[in-house]
C-alpha cells in the first residue's frame, strides 16, 4: 500500500487535439507567401479537419502563414479525386537531427480547387475548339 507517496506509474498525458488525426502520406506542395520563393514539394504525415503535419528541408517560424495544396485520392473521398488548398499557420516545429524539419500547421481556411491541372488543360482545349463543339469528335 502506498500512503503519502507518489505512484511510480506515469499518468497518461491528456490529448490536446480537438479533431482526430488521420495518418495520410499524400503528396503536397507548400507555398510560403512571405518568402516568395515558389513551392516546396513534400508529403503529409497526418491530416485532420483543423490541421496538417509534414516535413520540409528548411525551418519555418511559428506563426508563419503558408498555403498547402494537396489531392485527396478516390480511396479517401470515396468518389473522384479532390484537390484542396489550405491557408494555414505554422503552430509547431519539430527539429530533427537530419536536415528535415517537422511542421504542424493549423488550417484557417480552405478551398476546393476545380480540377487537376491535366483536367483543366483538357477542358481548355475543348473550349478552344474552333467549331464550337462541346465534345471532341467521335471516331
Amino acid at each position: 500500500m502506498l500512503l503519502g507517496r507518489e505512484s511510480d506509474v506515469t499518468q497518461p498525458t491528456q490529448e490536446r487535439r480537438l479533431m482526430r488525426r488521420f495518418d495520410m502520406r499524400l503528396p503536397a506542395s507548400v507555398r510560403v507567401p512571405d518568402l516568395g520563393s515558389g513551392e516546396f514539394a513534400t508529403e503529409t504525415q497526418n491530416v485532420s479537419a483543423r490541421g496538417v503535419f509534414f516535413y520540409l528541408d528548411r525551418p519555418l517560424a511559428e506563426g508563419t502563414p503558408i498555403e498547402v495544396t494537396m489531392t485527396f485520392p478516390p480511396h479517401v473521398t470515396l468518389t473522384d479525386s479532390v484537390r484542396v488548398r489550405f491557408v494555414a499557420r505554422v503552430v509547431r516545429i519539430e527539429k530533427l537531427p537530419v536536415s528535415r524539419v517537422g511542421i504542424a500547421a493549423l488550417i484557417e481556411e480552405y478551398e476546393f480547387l476545380r480540377a487537376a491541372p491535366a483536367v483543366s488543360a483538357a477542358v481548355a482545349r475543348l473550349r478552344a475548339d474552333p467549331c464550337g463543339r462541346a465534345f471532341p469528335p467521335q471516331s
